[in-house]
């Protein structure tokens, strides 16, 4: 049985819980009297066959990670997962994180699967931690880059979702320009389609654009957004070219994030006087301008509580980042005093 040993403790791999190109997830017993958590590891058959960069790119990302959630205040774990441990095995890093129950993904595969559709104060609910989720990676100064359902893990109950897998994160909200990042099939059209010089100018709003991707994925009850479909299959044909291809396809112009039979579904999957803020709130997501989508998660919180009819309060401390309802100085605003949203 294999033992691997961290910088706080030794854990004992159980099953292999998850896989992709990147990593590799193990159930793993801890130390006496913890709980069994989550050991993420760089997928090693895969690292062998890389090149060079993409095997630096790969353990540059596992350690930007471990340094985002290290970097977290305990209280700011809410809805993003735990790191509680680290270290190196086979000359790679490991995490150690808390184990929860499933990702968002595999548990909308099973109520498709029921037929059964998640009820409306839950979806706002989970849409609500999410936001607040991507409040906190803002806060701290960082662009997320890569919201997708298997991102977003549930808890043992279903009542509250964490956001994990910080590898692509992006220091800097209004940053320099950066190479891909992200999976294709949630991305904003600023993540997928490059500038001029061939490099990606993305910015906190294009988290919002993803999340926007999710609000629809969940409320027609796991469908997902035609835009991002054909840019995920454009992405496994051609890979970054696929942005060109799209592009010609569509006469040079950047196709509909949304199209009017989706807004038509997304609204029919809805209760009659839900519809009308939840598709503002769909459309101002899935703006493809970022400037028009909506500013922080303060605005976000404001529109999903207006869905829910719930009136907004002046002076009400947001429930979607009290930090920033508290007027705490945050690096998204350079550690000053916020102004009023």
């Amino acid at each position: 049985m294999t033992i691997i040993t961290l910088e706080l403790g030794h854990y004992r791999l159980q099953e292999q819980i998850g896989r992709s190109a990147y990593g590799v997830i193990w159930r793993a017993s801890g130390p006496a009297s913890t709980r069994d958590v989550a050991l993420k590891f760089i997928n090693h058959e895969q690292m062998e066959k890389a090149g060079p960069g993409l095997r630096e790119r790969w353990i540059a990302s596992a350690q930007n990670e471990i340094g985002f959630l290290q970097a977290l205040e305990p209280w700011d774990e809410r809805h993003i997962v735990r790191l509680l441990d680290s270290g190196w095995h086979q000359e790679l890093p490991v995490l150690a994180l808390e184990l929860l129950a499933c990702d968002l993904g595999k548990h909308m595969q099973q109520l498709k699967s029921r037929q059964e559709a998640i009820p409306l104060p839950r979806l706002l609910e989970w849409t609500s931690q999410i936001n607040q989720a991507l409040a906190k990676v803002h806060q701290y100064g960082w662009r997320y880059l890569d919201l997708k359902p298997a991102n977003v893990l549930l808890d043992w109950g279903l009542q509250n979702v964490k956001l994990a897998d910080f590898g692509t994160n992006r220091h800097g909200l209004h940053a320099e320009l950066h190479s891909y990042a992200g999976t294709a099939n949630w991305q904003a059209p600023e993540q997928f389609f490059p500038q001029p010089q061939g490099s990606y100018q993305s910015s906190a709003s294009s988290d919002y654009f993803s999340l926007g991707a999710m609000f629809y994925y969940l409320v027609t009850g796991g469908t997902p957004l035609q835009f991002c479909a054909d840019l995920g299959a454009a992405y496994r044909a051609h890979n970054t070219a696929g942005a060109s291809v799209i592009l010609q396809a569509s006469g040079g112009t950047l196709p509909a994030t949304l199209h009017e039979d989706e807004a038509a579904r997304f609204c029919a999957a809805l209760p009659t006087h839900a519809r009308d803020n939840a598709l503002l709130l769909l459309r101002c997501l899935l703006h493809p301008d970022p400037a028009q989508r909506p500013r922080h998660a303060i605005q976000i919180s404001r529109m999903l509580h207006a869905i829910q009819g719930m009136p907004h309060e002046r002076n009400y401390l947001e429930v979607t980042d009290p930090v920033r309802g508290m007027r705490r100085p945050t690096a998204a605003n350079g550690w000053q005093t916020m102004r009023s949203a």
